[in-house]
């Protein structure tokens, strides 16, 4: 894994961290080497990993389930 360790980062630079790979995911998946993608895609699933571990009772919007969705007829 390239990068510091999701657990030595603070919430901020996580959260930070995870908006900046969201942000490049597009032109990673279009534009990037193969390795180049595997590792982003490598560091982006640490980051959510770690996200979701110090945040597991995050709240969900009810649009965002697929019982939402359904409602909306999507």
């Amino acid at each position: 894994m390239t990068g510091v360790d999701p657990a030595q980062l603070d919430d901020r630079t996580l959260l930070r961290e995870l908006q900046t790979l969201h942000n490049t995911r597009h032109d990673t998946l279009l534009h990037a080497s193969d390795e180049a993608l595997t590792a982003h895609t490598q560091r982006q699933t640490a980051l959510e990993n770690e996200y979701l571990r110090r945040h597991p009772n995050r709240p969900i919007a009810a649009a965002r389930t697929r019982e939402g969705a359904r409602s909306r007829g999507e």
